[in-house]
């Protein structure tokens, strides 16, 4: 989607914009030639996450915008204060608010740590509602003046809370945020809408938490940053209170080639969390990921299953995972299974593990078939709920690193 030149002057206060989904909107701004405010924590380069505010600020300069890097953790007020006053200083005043910045932690209540609960919903919640509180009074004499909270529709179905239900809360307060704050501030005309992408968006987060062969089930963040833009421009006296995704608010402006956005097209792509739709749905004339070696999968119950797991495992499976696994299967064929990817010469089979498992799933027999057959995703199978986990939920995600060995071992 090209720029249109609607945003040239104006102000743009984005939180978490020192990577991922928050620069990338911060750079269609700027290609804008708008001001551009980032209030990030990130003054350091992550190990694993590259990227800080200031070299975030020079790319945006490069894109044509201009660009205040302001270091400011949400949690704090005084931080946002002295973030919105020197914006406002800056540049003479803010139109346009995004709420990006999120804490995500995917885990059941037993166990969720305190402290992560506490920052998730400081984060989410209150540095949403602290952010868009100190940006309010300039945005009420902005120019076409915007709040976009990149959070979901309020999807009430207890599958989106089961196995992460502090996760959940905390970033459906967003979504609360926008539905109180549309009414609130409609008088003022300053629109307050949700943005939420359809499908897995592809950034360093994800490539930590998913995996770098999750790739090919991911969009690139420009869907984000396109839908955003358009949102954002729209008139905010009449455009406020809605919940949608990207790809709508896209096919709305007309577009209709989606693969420019994907990271591989023509590759099946994963459903977001919160949307009623899916793998199938979303993918409809695409093959499935399984379909392509559905005659060589494994077959049968997971006595089989586990016979095929056994002949794929090799050194660098172990030396790279080094987890201990246990399942224990419901549905047509109760029992326990064990998987020791940590301990030469590893392997798995029934009954509990010899040493203590890292990380425990539940989930139906069958549904454990095909998430080996490749099948279902095991992230969607979590977070809609059908796979439970226990333990270090970092570890279980190594677990997709065998099933993309098996994947290519039955091509």
């Amino acid at each position: 989607m090209l720029n249109a030149g609607k945003l040239v002057g104006r102000t743009i206060f984005i939180s978490g914009a020192g990577r991922g989904i928050g620069k990338a909107i911060a750079l269609k701004c700027a290609r804008d030639g708008a001001n551009v405010v980032i209030a990030d924590k990130t003054a350091e380069p992550h190990p694993k996450l590259p990227g800080t505010i200031y070299t975030a600020a020079e790319e945006i300069e490069a894109a044509g915008g201009k660009c205040l890097p302001c270091l400011v953790d949400i949690r704090f007020e005084d931080q946002v204060q002295s973030a919105v006053e020197q914006a406002v200083k800056k540049f003479g005043g803010i139109d346009v608010l995004v709420n990006n910045a999120s804490a995500i932690f995917f885990i059941g209540t037993l166990e969720t740590p305190m402290k992560r609960y506490d920052l998730m919903h400081d984060i989410n919640v209150r540095g949403t509602y602290l952010v868009s509180q100190k940006c309010l009074p300039y945005l009420k004499t902005g120019t076409n003046p915007h709040i976009l909270n990149i959070s979901p529709p309020l999807n009430m179905q207890a599958k989106w809370f089961k196995g992460h239900v502090a996760y959940t809360m905390a970033k459906y307060c967003m979504s609360m945020c926008v539905l109180g704050m549309a009414e609130e501030f409609k008088p003022d005309r300053i629109a307050v809408n949700a943005l939420w992408s359809l499908t897995a968006i592809y950034t360093a987060a994800t490539h930590l938490f998913m995996g770098p062969d999750s790739i090919g089930q991911c969009r690139k963040t420009t869907i984000m940053a396109d839908a955003a833009y358009a949102m954002v421009t729209r008139d905010s006296s009449s455009y406020t209170g809605n919940f949608t995704t990207d790809e709508d608010v896209l096919r709305e402006e007309g577009v209709q080639d989606f693969d420019q956005y994907a990271c591989v097209p023509g590759h099946p792509l994963l459903p977001n969390l919160f949307l009623n739709i899916t793998p199938e749905e979303l993918n409809k004339g695409l093959p499935q990921v399984g379909e392509t070696r559905a005659s060589q999968a494994p077959t049968g119950g997971p006595a089989e299953t586990f016979e095929a797991i056994n002949a794929t495992l090799t050194e660098d499976i172990l030396e790279t995972v080094k987890v201990v696994f246990q399942f224990n299967l419901t549905g047509a064929e109760v029992g326990t299974w064990h998987l020791d990817l940590k301990n030469a010469p590893g392997g798995g089979g029934q009954g509990e593990p010899a040493n203590k498992a890292d990380v425990l799933m539940t989930m139906d027999s069958g549904d454990f078939v095909k998430m080996f057959a490749g099948e279902i995703h095991p992230y969607m199978a979590f977070m809609s709920g059908n796979l439970e986990v226990k333990g270090d939920l970092a570890m279980a995600i190594k677990l997709e690193k065998l099933m993309v060995q098996m994947a290519a071992k039955s091509k």
